[in-house]
């Protein structure tokens, strides 16, 4: 299909191949799969992003004073989790 917008070029190597067609094994278009996984990862990426900026936003509340955080009940809590997990 002509388009004006600039191309790349993507090798299916092996590890690519089989994350393919994990997705769908028989594609009608492998560049319209690869596209559309180049997308939602890219949005899975900026929300990634955007959920470690809230997180260090909060931290920095906290430690500002501005959010009441218990920290021993957080020490308490993390204590019994590892004593959970042994």
């Amino acid at each position: 299909m002509a388009t004006s917008n600039p191309r790349v070029q993507v090798t299916v190597d092996p590890e690519l191949a089989t994350a393919l067609a994990a997705v769908t094994p028989r594609p009608a278009s492998k560049s319209r799969l690869i596209r559309d996984l180049a997308l939602r990862g890219a949005r899975a990426a900026e929300q990634e992003h955007s959920q470690q900026a809230e997180a260090q936003a909060y931290l920095l509340r906290i430690a500002e004073g501005e959010v009441e955080h218990d920290l021993d009940a957080v020490r308490a809590s993390r204590e019994s989790r590892d004593e959970h997990i042994r």
